[in-house]
């Protein structure tokens, strides 16, 4: 894609990150391969104790620190961002060149919102698995979460109000908004995120401990609460 239809569309990728030390070199390097005059990255620091902000810095047009939270972080992000679409992107996500290029034909059309689908880094079946129910369900309810790198139009997103400033669940909270306006964008080609959690804590474990927060969530239990079973 030349460097001037990317221009016109004014992208502004922000990176919440705590402690990602070990991952975010490589995801903001792999950003910038994707580079061109109207491609803002935006990392917003939630106070590490490792050397996150410092490697950010390397590749980062901005990296600003905020106080901890997910949804505080990516909120401040939006407030500084020029962008005309922002997308909001984990620390341990990559984008390939050809879900970049997808992205910028899918914003050119001018969308209100959506997502990407997802691929777990885990070389097993059972990943495959995973991802597949993931992008699935998304797709039946049009719910994104976090990790499949949700896109917005900047104006639409302040007029929201932006994310709910809540311990967890504040994607699907934002979601859940975005598709009374319009339903999402479900783009095909693939994130790739980290599957580290599925590996550490046991992939049936964490398939139930996510399911339950979303049942629980649904049902309005408090995020706070919510948040504490998740740490």
């Amino acid at each position: 894609m030349d460097s001037d239809s990317t221009h016109a569309l004014a992208l502004s990728i922000i990176v919440p990150a705590l402690n990602e030390a070990a991952a975010i070199g490589s995801t903001l390097a792999g950003l910038r391969n994707l580079d061109s005059d109207g491609l803002e990255i935006i990392v917003v620091d939630g106070g590490s104790a490792d050397r996150t902000a410092e490697i950010a810095r390397r590749y980062a047009d901005q990296v600003l620190i905020e106080s901890r939270g997910r949804a505080i972080q990516m909120n401040r992000g939006a407030e500084q961002a020029r962008g005309t679409y922002l997308l909001f992107l984990h620390a341990d996500t990559r984008v390939p060149p050809d879900a970049f290029e997808v992205l910028c034909r899918c914003l050119r059309r001018n969308c209100v919102w959506g997502r990407f689908d997802i691929r777990l880094s885990g070389p097993n079946a059972p990943f495959r698995v995973v991802e597949f129910c993931i992008n699935l369900r998304s797709r039946l309810t049009g719910i994104a979460t976090g990790d499949q790198g949700i896109f917005v139009k900047r104006t639409i997103f302040q007029t929201l109000g932006g994310f709910p400033e809540i311990p967890i669940m504040e994607d699907i909270a934002l979601s859940k908004i975005l598709k009374n306006i319009a339903a999402p964008v479900c783009l095909r080609q693939a994130l790739t995120t980290s599957s580290r959690r599925w590996e550490q804590d046991g992939m049936l474990r964490t398939i139930l401990l996510m399911w339950s927060l979303r049942l629980f969530y649904f049902f309005g239990t408090d995020p706070q609460e919510l948040a504490r079973w998740y740490r």
